[in-house]
């Protein structure tokens, strides 16, 4: 199961670190055994927010306005934008290469 997050992440980032996607797969633990909450819904404004709260800020420990972070998150859906599921590993490894935090999950 985890080489599926590995091949999804690198459709995206080819040289993906595999360390770090183990470690977001931890994080994300339970939620990915559920379809639905394995995904991330870009036209979710409250899944939004909870990527941006929960995972940005009190993850990550962003402290940028909530513009700038929705931004953030804006620009990975457009770089998903192909994609009809969009995992929830992806999504948050493409938001923590973004932001430089990969390593707080290694």
């Amino acid at each position: 199961m985890a080489d599926q997050w590995v091949d999804d992440v690198k459709a995206y980032v080819p040289n993906a670190d595999e360390k770090a996607i183990a470690g977001i797969v931890r994080y994300c633990g339970i939620a990915l055994q559920n379809r639905d909450s394995s995904l991330v819904s870009f036209t979710d404004k409250e899944e939004l927010a909870r990527v941006r709260e929960n995972f940005l800020k009190k993850k990550l420990g962003c402290t940028e306005d909530d513009a700038t972070l929705d931004k953030a998150i804006a620009a990975v859906g457009e770089k998903m934008k192909g994609t009809r599921n969009r995992n929830r590993v992806t999504v948050y490894y493409l938001l923590a290469e973004q932001f430089g935090k990969l390593d707080l999950f290694k």
